[in-house]
């Protein structure tokens, strides 16, 4: 039996509160076998002493699984997760991450097309303009880890821009772009419209850590991380380059949402980062008699926050003019800062920044 014979057995273990194994997060550093005995040898990075000892039993109950393997010797090496910027704890924190960031909140949803890059840039854009009038402009960026399909520039007014760099090789930085207030890094930035992003795991990884590590963000209050969906390659990324202060979990009304959601905002307590709140998008509907639709449902919003042990944060209606702004590079909250909508924004905005000025508290996971 080969080394390669193991790690193909392997790929049925996965990282606790992850979609992905441990081959394919790089973790398993070797594997032999012989005279009956598989030998194997994992490297982590976690604060949480039930990691180890359930990837141990995991990784046993698989490799006894092959015929010939009578004992297993698994040696499982873990590094101690830094100490957070702040607040939030991590699943592997990086000394590398800037420390001029204050707070680093990730919008998540568990699955798409319920509105969250929409969310991510009206709520970065609110934030923006109620830093300003406490006189802190220019204080808040927004990170786009939607590696394979950024929509954030598009939403923003930034199509088509390129950002700058200073210095050169292995010092270069980028510079993030300004856009209504906000500073701005985007895979979107990078790539042509037509040039699809084929990448395997460790490309997206590092191109996460280049944004966290490689990106000029200077003083920031606040960092949004537009995340893309799912609980893969980029969330645990995320966690170990840059220590999360909280995530805010996005759905619509519907359990087709609602139930993805949860298991969305489980990641996130798997991995030790509060939870700030879940915001319900495409609430309702309000025709022009003043009638509200609940056109998705009810109570989804609520629903996920009480299993999650957290709150509901805000409903955003479903307007045309949410969607008009992002087609059109100019957000709701900008466009129209009076809009239901916009207010919405504003008070999620606010809610934010007044629960990260106080201690954050991690709901046990279920």
């Amino acid at each position: 039996m080969t080394p390669d014979d193991l790690k193909a057995q392997l790929k049925q273990v996965k990282y606790p509160g992850f979609s992905r194994d441990i081959v394919s997060f790089g973790l398993v550093r070797s594997a032999s076998f012989a005279d009956g005995t598989a030998r194997v040898a994992i490297g982590i990075t976690t604060s949480d002493p039930k990691v180890p000892l359930q990837l141990k039993r995991e990784i046993d109950q698989c490799l006894r699984a092959l015929p010939g393997v009578k004992e297993t010797v698994i040696d499982v090496a873990v590094s101690a997760a830094k100490a957070p910027l702040t607040g939030g704890g991590n699943l592997g924190g990086n000394q590398a991450a800037p420390k001029t960031i204050k707070y680093a909140v990730a919008i998540a949803s568990g699955k798409g097309g319920v509105g969250k890059s929409t969310f991510a840039v009206n709520l970065a854009c609110a934030l923006a303009q109620v830093l300003t009038e406490q006189g802190r402009p220019g204080r808040t960026g927004l990170m786009d880890c939607d590696i394979y399909g950024p929509s954030v520039p598009l939403m923003i007014g930034l199509h088509g821009s390129r950002p700058n760099t200073e210095g050169d090789g292995a010092t270069a930085t980028l510079v993030p772009i300004e856009r209504h207030g906000v500073k701005v890094m985007s895979m979107g930035f990078l790539v042509d419209d037509n040039t699809p992003v084929v990448w395997r795991g460790p490309m997206i990884m590092k191109t996460i850590q280049q944004f966290v590590q490689n990106v000029k963000w200077g003083e920031l209050d606040i960092l949004i991380v537009d995340l893309p969906p799912g609980t893969g390659d980029a969330q645990l990324s995320l966690v170990q380059t840059l220590p999360l202060d909280g995530a805010v979990i996005v759905t619509t009304p519907q359990p087709a949402a609602t139930n993805v959601a949860i298991k969305g905002g489980l990641m996130f307590q798997k991995v030790n980062v509060p939870l700030l709140g879940v915001a319900e998008n495409m609430s309702y509907f309000t025709d022009p008699a003043g009638i509200k639709h609940a056109l998705f449902g009810e109570g989804g919003g609520i629903i996920t926050a009480e299993r999650l042990g957290t709150s509901l944060i805000g409903q955003v209606p479903l307007l045309p003019e949410v969607r008009q702004g992002g087609d059109s590079g100019l957000p709701v909250v900008v466009s129209a800062p009076q809009s239901p909508a916009a207010l919405v924004f504003r008070d999620i905005a606010e809610t934010l920044l007044a629960r990260l000025a106080k201690p954050a508290t991690v709901p046990s996971s279920t």
